[in-house]
């Protein structure tokens, strides 16, 4: 029974992410303005004007992979902040409450903002499948790196920083070497949303 339930959710998933356009490298990111835990709104325009580059991190307070990177992402957020590089946090999980992500990025000694993401609309538009996925985006709001933060929930068996080389490629003016990598963790939980009879 439970094999038949995990196949039937596999499938359930699949089916709403083909629903979903990929975002590509090269595409233009889809514009939001969402609010932070206290209220204080964040317009995506704003971000690329004031910013080199803007880092969206689909995360969880939940997911234990999300979780694992959760120093992992202070220590990014402290050695690019300085350097004109955004940070901002996604979090698009329907049973994830404002309270929660308030408590969280507290507890977790975040610097940068989690901006809550009501009905998964902005995950939608970015087709986001897990927390953590990354998205880097140029000040024109053009995606330049999709994908992971690095190659392991294990902060001692990391052998690529996938994120960490795209930044500094993108700051010294180089090309990224490794532009879309494949991002893993837990999936970002939906609402459930109506389907058209046809």
């Amino acid at each position: 029974m439970k094999k038949i339930l995990l196949f039937l959710l596999i499938i359930s998933v699949a089916a709403f992410a083909g629903d979903m356009k990929s975002l590509k490298i090269g595409d233009k990111a889809p514009s939001f303005v969402l609010k932070n835990y206290d209220g204080k709104e964040f317009k995506l325009e704003k971000l690329l004007k004031e910013n080199k580059y803007t880092v969206l991190m689909w995360i969880s307070t939940e997911c234990p992979v999300s979780n694992a990177y959760n120093e992992r992402m202070v220590k990014l957020y402290d050695t690019y902040a300085g350097k004109g590089i955004a940070f901002v946090g996604m979090n698009s999980n329907k049973a994830e409450k404002v309270s929660d992500i308030e408590k969280h990025s507290k507890d977790k000694r975040f610097k940068f903002v989690v901006l809550k993401d009501d009905m998964n609309k902005v995950a939608d538009l970015y087709a986001a499948q897990v927390t953590p996925e990354v998205f880097v985006l140029d000040p024109k709001g053009s995606i330049v790196y999709h994908g992971r933060i690095d190659d392991s929930k294990n902060a001692e068996k990391i052998e690529k920083k996938d994120l960490a080389a795209a930044l500094d490629a993108l700051l010294a003016g180089k090309k990224i070497e490794n532009a879309e990598t494949k991002a893993f963790g837990c999936t970002v939980k939906r609402v459930e949303k109506p389907q058209l009879s046809e």
